[in-house]
């Protein structure tokens, strides 16, 4: 049976360094922006992202895009 891969809402992820671990390791936490379309363009989704990042209290230390989609039966 064929099975067609129909693209659901993204989520935007900003990944901030919010200090070190006693370890000397970056502790890390996200913030996320749900329901992004999913026909959001990857530049449009970093400039947004970038310019979310300047007005966090932490410096960015990545920017994620997590794409879902539902698998349904053709």
């Amino acid at each position: 049976m064929a099975v067609n891969k129909v693209p659901a809402a993204s989520t935007l992820r900003l990944e901030l360094r919010v200090g070190v671990s006693a370890s000397g390791n970056p502790v890390i936490r996200n913030k996320n922006l749900a329901n992004v379309k999913s026909t959001a363009s990857d530049q449009d989704l970093y400039d947004v992202a970038a310019a979310l990042a300047a007005l966090q209290q932490y410096p960015l230390n990545g920017i994620s895009r997590v794409d879902n989609a539902q698998l349904v039966q053709a």
